[in-house]
């Protein structure tokens, strides 16, 4: 098998293991069967799909999701990338700078000029796959934490999966005395994009849309897709937002300004699924696997990791059963996950190492 680097190329927290959609397409994908996850997340699926000779299609309402998957389909190479920041770097532009303590003491003055540099150049042309790529690195390289021997990130200690809220930030960095290093930018860059381009992949295909797969538009893109090339979609691999997981737009609030968003933490939870209660987040997945039905071929699989998190006390197969029912999709089997190992699952994100861990299950079900 080619190698998995990319991706990693950007930690995301709801990440599910690669080995789910490797293991669901082993069984069964054909080649050029177009596969489709319509919560792609950081495009665990899609890059899995690849690797396999699949076309796909992810969707995801977050701006970062969008990025990051767009990135495990393209075909550049490390000298394209590096050459492409090395010219926005040594441009002559003043890029607007966001100002205010958490910035001050997020990043070094000269590396926040240099990441505004390449976020403007970003924001004005990304059209082509090098920028793409660079987009990707400059988003899994913006936080994380510390190295004094090989720095690997641009800003003061923090997380690698999601952004820190900034008063806490702020605080930890004070009482620590930590300061933003004054790290390379460009190497930083030139050693990312070797590890995550630099290996030879299949060529990648695929398509990203930014839409909320409870409503119609965003399937409607997809058909017009399948439509150009004749097909539907015949493996739909995904793992949704567990019920009452509500922040991962808000725990991505850095990465968000890089793609053009504010420069402050965004609460807001527009274009996310509904959990405001049980009964409508259930609804709300029927009618993801119904939109999902209308461009999907009619021996269709779908696949799902799901699991919960310990503040809401539901039991993930009833979620998942009831989301089911009123649908075409019919469930063959369901087995156990296992539980959330560390960084690597919704669950954790939640879930202290004193709580319980819920086990999390997969739901294989078939289009009758």
């Amino acid at each position: 098998m080619e190698t998995t680097n990319l991706n990693a190329i950007c930690p995301y927290f709801t990440m599910f293991p690669l080995d789910f959609p490797l293991g669901i397409l082993e069984s069964y994908s054909e080649v050029n069967q177009w596969v489709l996850d319509p919560f792609c997340g950081r495009g665990t699926t899609n890059f899995a799909a690849r690797i396999y000779n699949c076309p796909s299609i992810g969707i995801d309402s977050s701006p970062v999701a969008v990025a990051l998957t767009k990135a495990k389909l393209v075909n550049t190479k490390v000298d394209q990338i590096v050459r492409a920041a090395k010219r926005i770097l040594s441009s002559k532009t003043e890029p607007v700078v966001p100002d205010g303590e958490f910035w001050q003491h997020a990043f070094d003055k000269d590396v926040l000029i240099s990441i505004c540099k390449i976020r403007e150049a970003l924001l004005k042309r990304c059209d082509s796959e090098t920028r793409v790529a660079l987009r990707a690195i400059m988003l899994g390289a913006l936080h994380g934490p510390q190295s004094t021997n090989n720095p690997s990130y641009f800003s003061n200690q923090c997380p690698r999966t999601y952004a820190p809220k900034p008063a806490y930030a702020i605080k930890f960095w004070k009482e620590r005395n930590l300061k933003p290093p004054k790290v390379d930018v460009l190497n930083i860059i030139k050693k990312r994009a070797e590890r995550y381009y630099g290996q030879n992949l299949p060529e990648g295909c695929g398509f990203v849309i930014k839409g909320d797969s409870t409503t119609n538009l965003a399937f409607v893109k997809a058909k017009r897709i399948l439509n150009k090339y004749d097909s539907k979609v015949k493996i739909i691999i995904t793992s949704p937002p567990y019920y009452g997981m509500k922040t991962y737009i808000a725990d991505q609030w850095i990465r968000n300004w890089f793609l053009g968003g504010p420069d402050v933490v965004d609460y807001s939870t527009k274009s996310q699924i509904k959990h405001s209660s049980k009964e409508i987040f259930i609804n709300e997945l029927r009618k993801v696997w119904n939109n999902v039905c209308e461009i999907s071929s009619c021996d269709a699989v779908l696949a799902i990791r799901f699991g919960a998190i310990n503040n809401r006390k539901v039991n993930p197969r009833d979620i998942i059963t009831e989301s089911l029912k009123g649908t075409v999709w019919e469930i063959e089997k369901i087995s156990s996950a296992g539980f959330a190992k560390k960084g690597r699952r919704q669950a954790d994100t939640f879930s202290n190492s004193n709580k319980e861990q819920i086990e999390e299950i997969d739901v294989i079900a078939l289009k009758r």
